[in-house]
This record gives C-alpha cells, sequence and structure tokens, in this order.
C-alpha cells in the first residue's frame, strides 16, 4: 500500500514538473494566444486565424503602399524602396505562417517538439531541453523586440514629422494613429512568424544536441555494440523527420533572403536613387531581421550536423584504445614466439566450433593458455571496426534534398549573406 501511494506520489510530482518546465508550450497552446498561430483545431479558429493573416500580412502592407506612397513628399519622407519591403516581409510571413499551419495540424506542438520521447531519454538530457524551453522566449524577444522597438521608432518619427504632408482621412491624428498602429502590428505580426520558426527550428535541433552529447559518453567506457548502434540509427532517424520538417522552410528562406538582397541592391544603385537613412532605413532594418533569421537556422543545422559527424571521431578513437588496451592485457614476459603459437594452435585445435564440442578438460587446459584472450579480443576488434565504418559510411546530420548543411556550406552562405548585408547598410546608413 505505501508503495503505491509513493508510486502515485511520483507520478504527480513529474506531471508537475513537466508541466512547469514547459510553461513557454503552455503559454503557446494557451487560449489567449494559441489562435493567431497553432490552434486550427476547429473552423472558426482555422478561419480567424487566417483572417488575421490576411489582414495583418496582405492587406495592411498592400493598402499602406497605395496610400502612403507619399510621391509629393519632401525628400526625407518619400518611401521609394517600400515595395521591397513590404513585398519580402509578407513573403516569409506566409511561408512562415502556412508551415507552422502545417505543422499544428500534423502533428501538434508537443509532438513537433518531440515531448512525447522525453521519457525514452536520460534526464541530463530531459533537464536540458527543459533549460532551452525556458530561454526559449528570451531568444525569441531578443530578436524580435528590437526590430520592433527600431521600426516603431521609425515609423513615430514618420507620422510626427511628416504629419501634413502624408495623405489623411477627416481628423489627421486620428487617421495618423490608427494608420500607424495599424502598420506596426503588421510589422509585429509578420517578424514574430518568421522567427518563431527559426525557433522552433532552434529547439528540435537542441534536443538532438543534448542527445548526442549523452550518446557521445558511450565511449568512455567500452560498451555492447549492438546498443551504440541502436541509439545511433534512432538518432539519425530523428535527424531526418527534422530536416524533412524544415527543408522546404530553410531552403525557400535561403532562396528568398538572398533575391531580396540582390534586389535591395539594385535598387538602391541605380541612378538617382534616393539613399539615406530615413528613406532607406526600414529596407535596412527588414535586411538585417531576414538575414539574422536565415543564419539562427543556419547556425543550428549546422551545429547539429557537426555534433552528428563527430562521432566517427569518437568512434575511431575507441576502437584504437580498445584495441591497445587489448594487447595490453597480454603479459609481455609470458607472451609466446610466433613458432611456438603456431605449433600450440596445431595441438590445441584452436577453433570455436571444435571447442565447443570439446570435452571439459581440454577447455580447462586450453584457459591456462593467452590463446582465448587473444581470440576473444579479435571478435571484439571486429565488431569494434564493423562499427566505425558503419560511422563513416553512414554521416548523420540536417540535410536539405540530399545536401549535408555543415560548416562549409555554411562558411559560403555566411560569407555571402554578410557581404550583401553590408553593402546594403553601407549604401543605406553608411555602415563600414
Amino acid at each position: 500500500m505505501a508503495d503505491s501511494r509513493e508510486t502515485l506520489l511520483t507520478e504527480v510530482n513529474n506531471k508537475i514538473n513537466i508541466k512547469s518546465n514547459y510553461w513557454i508550450i503552455d503559454a503557446l497552446e494557451s487560449r489567449g494566444f494559441s489562435w493567431i498561430f497553432f490552434d486550427q483545431s476547429s473552423l472558426w479558429k482555422a478561419g480567424l486565424s487566417w483572417s488575421i493573416f490576411f489582414l495583418l500580412a496582405i492587406c495592411v502592407p498592400i493598402l499602406s503602399h497605395m496610400v502612403f506612397q507619399c510621391s509629393t513628399c519632401d525628400y526625407n519622407h518619400r518611401r521609394p524602396f517600400d515595395l521591397i519591403v513590404q513585398s519580402s516581409l509578407s513573403v516569409f510571413s506566409a511561408i512562415s505562417f502556412v508551415s507552422l499551419s502545417s505543422f499544428s495540424r500534423k502533428y501538434g506542438l508537443r509532438r513537433f517538439l518531440f515531448l512525447d520521447k522525453m521519457s525514452d531519454v536520460s534526464d541530463k538530457v530531459r533537464h536540458g531541453y527543459s533549460d532551452q524551453l525556458h530561454k526559449a522566449m528570451k531568444f525569441y524577444c531578443a530578436f524580435v523586440v528590437p526590430c520592433f522597438l527600431a521600426d516603431a521608432i521609425y515609423k513615430i518619427w514618420w507620422f510626427i514629422s511628416g504629419a501634413h504632408q502624408i495623405p489623411f482621412i477627416s481628423n489627421i491624428y486620428l487617421s495618423h494613429t490608427i494608420a500607424c498602429v495599424l502598420l506596426l502590428g503588421s510589422w509585429l505580426y509578420r517578424t514574430s512568424l518568421f522567427f518563431l520558426v527559426c525557433m522552433l527550428f532552434k529547439l528540435t535541433c537542441s534536443l538532438q544536441i543534448f542527445r548526442l552529447d549523452d550518446f557521445a559518453k558511450v565511449f568512455e567506457r567500452q560498451g555492447d555494440v549492438g546498443l551504440i548502434l541502436i541509439e545511433h540509427l534512432a538518432i539519425r532517424r530523428t535527424l531526418r523527420i527534422i530536416s524533412h520538417r524544415f527543408r522546404g522552410f530553410v531552403l525557400s528562406t535561403l532562396i528568398l533572403v538572398t533575391a531580396s538582397q540582390f534586389a535591395s541592391l539594385l535598387v538602391l544603385t541605380r541612378t538617382g536613387s534616393l539613399v539615406n537613412i530615413s528613406t532607406a532605413g526600414e529596407l535596412a532594418l527588414c535586411s538585417a531581421t531576414l538575414v539574422s533569421g536565415l543564419l539562427i537556422c543556419l547556425r543550428y543545422a549546422a551545429k547539429i550536423t557537426h555534433k552528428a559527424q563527430s562521432v566517427t571521431s569518437l568512434a575511431a578513437k575507441w576502437h584504437t584504445c580498445a584495441t591497445v588496451d587489448s594487447f595490453d592485457d597480454i603479459d609481455p614476459i609470458d607472451e609466446t614466439p610466433s613458432t611456438n603459437i603456431t605449433s600450440e594452435r596445431q595441438n590445441y585445435n584452436f577453433n570455436p566450433q571444435s571447442h565447443s564440442d570439446s570435452e571439459e578438460g581440454d577447455e580447462d587446459e586450453l584457459d591456462n593458455t593467452k590463446l582465448v584472450p587473444v581470440y576473444r579480443h579479435t571478435v571484439s576488434f571486429q565488431k569494434r571496426q564493423a562499427l566505425v565504418t558503419y560511422f563513416e559510411n553512414n554521416k548523420a546530420g540536417i540535410t536539405v534534398f540530399g545536401f549535408m548543411l555543415d560548416r562549409s556550406y555554411l562558411h559560403t552562405i555566411f560569407a555571402l549573406e554578410m557581404t550583401l548585408t553590408l553593402w546594403l547598410l553601407n549604401k543605406t546608413i553608411g555602415f563600414t
């Protein structure tokens, strides 16, 4: 009776701890927030979610571009690059919203983040992943809030300083206030969608990084080769699932960010462009926002790929150390010359099949020789060699349609994107 009561209390405490550890997930699934991004379980919730998306990601940007083009405004209040800014943010928010809707409909948030698999991992991995979930909102706000504040400062300055030049309806103060709030809400909504998908990708990669760190410690001791292989196959399958879920988002983000950067530079460098911080500051902010989200995804993809591929070197080191130790077990004083070993093998008929059928006295006599340990280590050597060969020919990691996102790809993409971004910032705000 006492044992059953103790078990019940343990289960209740575990449930409380799980709920407290995943408070960010509870917040995202709450009634006041889930209908914006995730919850499309019913028709009216899905309709409400899509209606908000069309209002803030499509209608507001189109109307603002048509109404506030302000071709008659002075030099500092014109918006010659507004079309690129609005179209870029709307396209990325559309990709993010479709991805989130698909994730929610197919998996649900908890299953999507592999929270249903937490019982299969160690306590260290579970606690590390819980800490990442605690830090997720800070990480999310660290990118969204500065972008929003910078855009809010620009929008407020634009409406206040050019109040009589900017078109308005009826009351100038009420009209501009409503327009400014809608524009800021649209910017916040679109950037939040984009960074939210990037944050989810980071969280899914973080769990596998903790699993790989925990898996690497199996080589500190001479473990069972079969169990090592089974665990690695499970991790490799999970990485394939993550790659399959995010490959469309990562590839489309990479292509569209690069295209947006090139389009921005072509517009900025054409003859007669009005380029200064007031006209092109929002374009620079948009570019920095999109490149930051892309680099978040690429960084964690390369990080988990590096972790997964480093298992090969650990396995090779483990195999080498185990092989050396196996020969160190043989006492050098009692070692038999090679000629005597050959004759002893012939005398004892050193064959595992023959020994299985031999008498007990023969087996006892063989145990007194140094041949049996050598044979046992030879079998273990073959298993270890097979495992190392498997690791060398089955490299795990995040892939995008067959292309491994390792550090070599990351260095190339980072150099390209940062070159375009710095060039654009130099043209807009004079950053060097």
